[in-house]
């Protein structure tokens, strides 16, 4: 199952910059239990159907693939419980579906009838200021134990980082045969070759964001990227001015593609030479023959942001017997064996849990990122970004 072909190239093409995850806030009351025991829908172990609950999650293909494996592969060892998928395309936006959590919690509807859901980092701690997260129990959870303690702490128990990845440089090598090590040769690069480096809309997929954020926080002390305070903002203003620079030398000469994929398809063509990327997805297209063979990788130091993918329950869902049934099942070293080999990133737990090939295919490169957590910041910087770089 398990390809260690990918997992080896993670390895050779990564350089290790900096520590895996960060999170920040205070712990949140589970609210909502009594009504999920009093509730109509409630479970019960003699039930002739199975529970069903609703899963909401949003990404590109990759991630869909994966859940369109391992929801089968649940549900054929756990026949009492049914998860229905509701993907939502990367791009789309994932608001819509917290707004719809947030709604029902004020008009005191329940969770909205979405009672798993699946997003970053900046949902769990907007989640955490709202009240919307079940605080997840290990005792229901028992492969909660397979997760980094720290990693837990820092979300407050709050959700289950269940996978992970970097953004990483992806580069034609036949055009490219020194890839920048650092931002200042990254930005140099970029003007020296103009035209043949792009980055999606960072209100649109990940890696496009992590090349602003990394950019506006340059000029910030290391400490900020894990400050959500507003004030942070003023030191923005120098990145600005940077990205607005760029901006004539960069694809179109200002021509930000929509997705994650967007600047990929870009480095398929041969318009560009050099774009941000999450590493996944270069290695699963790699494998799959839709990115050249002169396609590699390298990480900047500092590196770019990356970090895990959560699962968080919302406090009022009346179905978390079956969500966590189905989580403790994702944390378990079958299920996290398929996220290495479709996701071709890290897996969410522990490597010491792993079998003895992931974790030496894995050697080396566990800590390929830096973890941002501004929180809603990010809605500002976006913003902010439309109205002073794309726009010029």
């Amino acid at each position: 199952m398990f390809r260690k072909k990918s997992a080896v190239m993670l390895v050779t093409l990564m350089t290790a910059t900096a520590a895996f995850v960060s999170g920040c806030g205070s712990s949140a009351t589970n609210a909502g239990s009594a009504a999920q025991s009093n509730s109509p829908a409630k479970e019960t172990a003699s039930s002739k159907q199975p529970v069903e609950f609703n899963f909401y999650f949003t990404g590109s293909q990759n991630v869909k693939e994966l859940w369109d494996t391992l929801i089968p592969m649940f549900e054929k060892q756990n026949t009492d419980v049914k998860v229905k998928p509701v993907y939502i395309p990367s791009g789309t936006g994932a608001q819509p579906t917290y707004d719809r959590i947030t709604a029902a919690k004020q008009a005191n509807k329940g969770s909205g009838d979405i009672d798993l859901y699946e997003d970053g980092l900046s949902y769990v701690t907007r989640g955490q200021k709202d009240g919307l997260w079940d605080t997840l129990p290990g005792d229901k959870i028992k492969n909660l134990a397979n997760v980094d303690e720290k990693t837990l702490k820092d979300i407050s128990n709050l959700a289950i980082p269940y996978r992970s990845s970097a953004v990483v440089l992806a580069y034609n090598s036949d055009k490219v045969k020194t890839p920048p090590t650092n931002l200042d040769e990254l930005y140099d690069w970029i003007k020296k070759n103009p035209a043949k480096f792009a980055y999606n809309d960072p209100s649109t997929g990940g890696s496009g964001n992590s090349f602003v954020a990394t950019t506006l926080y340059k000029f910030l002390p290391e400490e900020a990227i894990h400050n959500s305070d507003p004030s942070v903002e003023k030191g923005w203003d120098q990145g600005f001015a940077l990205l607005k620079e760029l901006g004539k030398s960069v694809y179109g000469k200002g021509i930000y593609p929509k997705k994650n994929q967007g600047t990929l398809d870009l480095l398929t063509s041969g318009e560009v030479d050099m774009i941000p990327a999450w590493s996944d997805m270069v290695l699963e297209q790699l494998a799959k023959g839709q990115l050249p063979k002169t396609t590699k990788m390298a990480q900047i130091k500092p590196g770019f942001n990356g970090g895990p993918t959560y699962l968080m329950v919302p406090k009022l869902s009346e179905k978390k017997d079956a969500v966590y049934k189905f989580l403790n099942f994702v944390l378990s070293s079958e299920a996290q064996a398929v996220v290495v080999d479709k996701m071709h990133g890290f897996p969410g737990i522990k490597l010491s849990n792993m079998s003895k090939e992931i974790q030496d295919s894995f050697k080396g490169a566990s800590e390929g990122f830096r973890s941002f957590n501004i929180g809603e910041l990010d809605k500002d910087m976006t913003k902010r970004w439309q109205s002073e770089v794309a726009a010029q």
